[in-house]
């Protein structure tokens, strides 16, 4: 079928699946409700206000703002503009977002309202033409400008392959990667997720999950918009709003801190939680403890998946049938799952430990602006997650850990070699290794271990606090430890792997 005016791949589905222009889609802290119907004539506002702006079809808009319902909108606007979104965590200082702009080349930057100035100053300094703000509060020059425009837009058409959105990822060495996501890779993630969860326009999902992040936008949001549900929509995760919530829920996506924090509460009961048909998690490894405690308070099994900033979902627990702590699940439909050895890339069997590679419509086109790099990470087709797993026999897959040293801390991916490289750049300290070790709260806990130089006056406190301009908030050490070398082997790599065990139980007593 040619490409009409309306066919924009995946704004056009979610049209087709929305069961009526006045069904709810979010339900707001305020009390107040937006239709899908408001969600359309929004996004349709603003997309007009994007083309006003020169914003063309491929180009990229980068949006570092607070969760609020414009700014869910503002994803719409872009994907219905024929442009592809660039959400950029909140907590990123500007010195961060100046290398996201400066590689990504945004025709559009869209900032909180406090920082308007020196945002404006940066955009000009790198050659960012437009810069619009929005507010937590969803007021800001964006929403201002577009409040008077037709709620009504042409979509630019836009094919299954072509760019949706770029989200930033970081590895273990080298620069942050630009995954690029096609509107194939969002939609097919999304249907499979849908069916799999068995949503349907009866749900109705607590959604607490930030939204410059692939579990909140395109998991979570774009299963709602698919299956024509609808969320109570709320700009953070509080334990005791959700218990709350709960009876006028049926669902709940979180994190493993969402988890925990939940067991914190007396008021998580099997009572509170009768109306709830699916919890599930991701982002970060669920301890099987939790798992266990989460059941024996609720009646309820956590459903736990496996997906990447590069793929969406890739596996996931059943919705019906044995969900195993400790475990992700099945690979899911359409998705193609293996173990290979490392070096030789020999597919392995059962219950042996390799590289975990995947295979699907769900799977990035690639890296923005790295083909070099986007051909080395593809082996026969397949995706190489730098995830060490094993498929058992009864083909539920186990992370296992990873054969890069990436640090997932409450759901966020750290790289170490920047945090090294910031606190390296410290007077007085001659090197440093960041590792993450088992943190009760938000999986693993960021460490810094660190050589000082001889004579050197330095102290846990003084380096978190130089750090605290320099880094986003999620990236700094929770704790600092001074010793007088790292360890390394014959080739004088340094052994991560030790200093993990060294300092796994310093977050164990943590309450």
């Amino acid at each position: 079928m040619s490409k009409t005016a309306s066919d924009n791949h995946l704004f056009s589905a979610i049209v087709a699946a929305v069961p009526s222009l006045d069904a709810p889609l979010a339900r707001l802290a305020d009390g107040s409700i937006e239709t899908y119907g408001d969600a359309f004539a929004l996004s349709a506002r603003l997309a007009h206000l994007l083309v006003s702006r020169g914003v063309k079809p491929g180009d990229r808009v980068a949006v570092q703002v607070e969760k609020s319902w414009p700014s869910l909108a503002l994803y719409l606007a872009t994907i219905r503009a024929g442009a592809v979104y660039l959400p950029l965590n909140t907590a990123y200082t500007l010195n961060e977002v100046k290398y996201f702009l400066t590689d990504a080349e945004p025709a559009l930057f869209v900032c909180r309202p406090e920082i308007e100035t020196e945002a404006r100053a940066l955009a000009t300094e790198i050659g960012v033409p437009c810069v619009e703000t929005l507010g937590n509060d969803g007021v800001g020059s964006l929403t201002v400008s577009a409040a008077a425009l037709s709620p009504t837009f042409p979509d630019v058409a836009r094919g299954p392959d072509e760019l949706a959105c770029i989200l930033y990822t970081s590895g273990t060495t080298g620069r942050a990667k630009g995954a690029m996501l096609t509107h194939r890779n969002l939609l097919s993630n999304a249907v499979t997720l849908k069916d799999y969860w068995r949503f349907t326009s009866n749900d109705v999902l607590i959604h607490a999950l930030p939204l410059f992040h692939t579990h909140g936008l395109f998991v979570a949001a774009n299963v709602i918009f698919m299956s024509g549900a609808s969320m109570l929509f709320r700009t953070k995760f509080d334990a005791r709003e959700a218990i709350e919530l709960m009876p006028q829920a049926t669902c709940l996506m979180g994190v493993p801190t969402f988890y925990t924090r939940l067991l914190d509460q007396p008021g998580l009961t099997r009572e509170a939680t009768q109306h709830m048909r699916l919890f599930t998690s991701g982002s970060a490894p669920l301890l099987a403890e939790t798992h266990r405690a989460f059941r024996e308070r609720t009646g309820h099994a956590i459903l736990e998946r496996y997906g990447m900033t590069e793929t969406g979902m890739n596996t996931s627990n059943p919705y019906e049938g044995e969900r195993i702590a400790g475990t992700v699940g099945l690979p899911l439909p359409g998705v193609s799952v293996r173990v290979v050895d490392p070096e030789s890339g020999t597919v392995l069997g059962s219950d042996e430990i390799g590289m975990i590679e995947v295979k699907g419509p769900n799977v990035t086109k690639g890296y923005w602006r790295m083909p070099e790099k986007t051909a080395s990470e593809f082996h026969d087709g397949f995706f190489v997650t730098g995830d060490l797993g094993k498929i058992d026999a009864n083909d539920y897959v186990h992370i296992v850990g990873r054969g890069k040293d990436l640090v997932i801390t409450g759901g966020f991916n750290v790289y170490p070699k920047e945090v090294e490289g910031e606190i390296d750049a410290l007077p007085g300290v001659v090197e440093s290794a960041i590792i993450g070790v088992p943190h009760p709260d938000f999986g693993e806990g960021v460490t810094a271990v660190v050589v000082m130089a001889k004579g050197a006056d330095l102290s846990e406190q003084g380096i978190q606090k130089a750090l605290e301009s320099r880094l986003a908030r999620f990236k700094q050490p929770k704790r600092v430890f001074f010793v007088n070398e790292l360890p390394r082997n014959t080739m004088g790599k340094v052994q991560k792997n030790i200093l993990r065990d060294t300092y796994r139980d310093i977050y164990r007593n943590i309450a």
